[in-house]
């Protein structure tokens, strides 16, 4: 199950679980659109695509909460 994590690498933009706009590559490593159109839709850690998160809505986000720990380390 994705970690849904709640902001961008790379800026820090606050990135809802049940919004669009974020990307990710296959660590899981999570970019807003912004950020994921400046580095050319590759991830700058592994080298990996980005491409769309997916959104968790209604029952499945409160059955499964997304992450809090923040990753920006700006």
């Amino acid at each position: 199950m994705l970690t849904m994590r709640p902001d961008c690498e790379r800026c820090g933009v606050d990135l809802p679980a049940d919004a669009p706009g974020a990307f990710i590559c296959s660590f899981e490593c999570t970019f807003c659109a912004a950020c994921a159109d400046a580095l050319d839709e590759h991830c700058p850690k592994c080298g990996g695509e980005l491409v769309d998160r997916p959104t968790r809505l209604g029952k499945a986000l409160a059955a499964n909460p997304a992450a809090t720990e923040r990753r920006h380390r700006g």
